[in-house]
């Protein structure tokens, strides 16, 4: 059966929330927006292409910073209105230059940092 991204369910401004995962160790490393011709892109290209509500543009993971995002799977949740971008990440993924976005966590109702930026 083919894929179409139109049968995902999308926002009202026709965004859908993707989850970046790595492959290898199932670390989950950011979350981002796609609209259809992102998910598109990322499945025709293998580089994960989010769309950016701050540029009102396309935002292929990598391309600047060259913290490239290798697509190897793509899942869709029950209810169809979240992705699951399973990734071969190079370099950090969080634009703080951290491994992952979620370098910070409450704990005993303090926030601790769990990662320092990569060198």
């Amino acid at each position: 059966m083919s894929f179409d991204p139109s049968t995902l369910v999308y926002d009202a401004r026709g965004l859908i929330p993707a989850i970046a995962q790595d492959a290898d160790s199932g670390e989950v490393l950011m979350m981002a927006w796609m609209n259809a011709e992102s998910v598109a892109r990322t499945l025709s290209e293998r580089r994960v292409t989010y769309w950016s509500r701050s540029r009102g543009a396309f935002w292929v993971k990598g391309e600047t910073s060259g913290h490239v995002q290798e697509l190897v799977d793509l899942r869709i949740d029950c209810d169809r209105d979240c992705l699951l971008v399973v990734v071969r990440q190079t370099g950090p993924a969080c634009h703080t230059n951290r491994r992952s976005c979620f370098y910070s966590a409450v704990r005993e109702g303090e926030e601790v940092e769990l990662m320092a930026p990569m060198t």
